[in-house]
Order: C-alpha cells, then structure tokens, then sequence
C-alpha cells in the first residue's frame, strides 16, 4: 500500500466521520481541504527524511567504494612483495568493503523507489487539493448565492405578509367602524322614544299654562 492510498484512509475516514454527523456543506469541504492540506506536509516531511537518508547512504557508499579501492592497491602491493597471505587478508577487507558497498546500493534503490512513490503521491493529492478547493470555492459561491436568493426571498415573503397584514387591518378597522356606528345607532334608536315622551310632556305643560293664562285673563275681564 503506498504511502497516498494510506493517508487517503485516513482523510476518507475522517470524511465519512464528519458526513455521518451531518455537518453543513461548506464546513464539511472545508474540513476535507483542511485534512489533505495535512496529509500533503506528512508526505513532503516523509520526502524530506528521505531525502536526508538518501544523502547519507551516498556518502557512505563512496566511502565503502573507495575503501574497496585502496585494499586492492594494498592486496597488489603485497603481492608485489611476495606478501601472499598479507595480499589475501587485503583482499578479504576489499571483499567486505564491496559487500557492505552492495547493501548500501540496495538501501538506495529502495529509497530512490520510495522517492519516486512519494513523488507520484504528492502530485496526485496535489491534484486532489486542487480540485477540494475548487469544489470549495464553488460551493462557497452557491452558498452565497442561495442565501442572497433566500435572504431577497424572505424580504418578498415578509413585504407579502406585511401587505396582507395591512390589508386586514384596513378591514379590521372598517369593521370597527361599522361596529361604532351601529352602536351609536342603536344608542340613538333607543333614546327617541323617551325624548319624544319628554317633548310631549313640555308641549302639553305650555298648552296648559298658556289657556290657564287666558282663562285668569278672561275672568279677570268679566270681573
């Protein structure tokens, strides 16, 4: 498994973790940004602590090589002397100088290998990233294009119930109105009769004293 299907487990772990929380939208792409942000700096720190590895294993595979290099200038030498067995213990040094230069070799292959699997891994979570953030802007985009729709949505509804309100209260008032009317006429129905009753009683009381003035009048005038 390479070191991007690994990580890309985690973010998807991670991912389903928040999606089964039913998180809004926005926060959820952005969390997902957010976790292959981090899993790009572990594989760019992995790269790096490879590239350190690499660097030392060169140095000591020179080493190694040029170790091999000298006892075999000293196992020619000794030779050249009649020193057989001073010549055969040079060339078993040469030997484990080329034995550990081949597992040194080995070691840099498979770094160089991991190299290049972290390589391959980090452009395609680049590519990953690019294309999160570019889901991420555009969904920021709706986000903020659908609540500008709700918000003038919400302002029509409201000028709609403010209307309707207002017309209500229109007929609420007139009905208000009609209901003051209607009383006053009933206030006023009511109290016809007694101030009727009362004209009469006034109208009766000047007639009575009006023909007893003429009658005292008359009597006095036959007097």
């Amino acid at each position: 498994m390479s070191m991007f299907s690994r990580i890309s487990d985690i973010v998807q772990a991670n991912i389903n973790a928040i999606l089964d929380k039913a998180e809004d939208p926005e926060k959820v792409i952005r969390l997902i940004v957010q976790e292959m942000e981090e899993a790009l700096v572990e594989l760019r720190t992995i790269t790096a602590q490879h590239l350190a590895s690499k660097k030392g294993l060169h140095r000591r595979l020179e080493s190694a090589q040029k170790q091999a290099g000298d006892w075999q200038a000293k196992a020619e030498l000794a030779m050249d002397k009649n020193r057989e067995e001073l010549a055969r213990s040079a060339l078993q040094q040469k030997y484990l100088s080329e034995k550990q230069s081949a597992q040194l070799a080995a070691e840099m292959q498979q770094i160089d290998e991991s190299l290049q699997g972290l390589q391959s891994d980090i452009s395609r979570l680049q590519d990953k990233l690019k294309d999160a953030r570019s889901r991420q802007k555009a969904l920021e985009t709706r986000q903020k294009s659908v609540s500008g729709r709700l918000r003038a949505r919400q302002a029509a509804d409201e000028q709609k119930i403010q209307k309707v309100v207002g017309r209500f209260e229109q007929y609420e008032y007139r009905i208000d109105d009609l209901e003051a009317r209607l009383e006053a006429y009933d206030m006023v129905g009511s109290a016809e009769p007694l101030e009727s009753e009362f004209d009469k009683m006034e109208r009766e009381q000047y007639l009575d004293d009006a023909l007893n003035a003429l009658k005292s009048k008359a009597n006095n005038k036959a007097a």
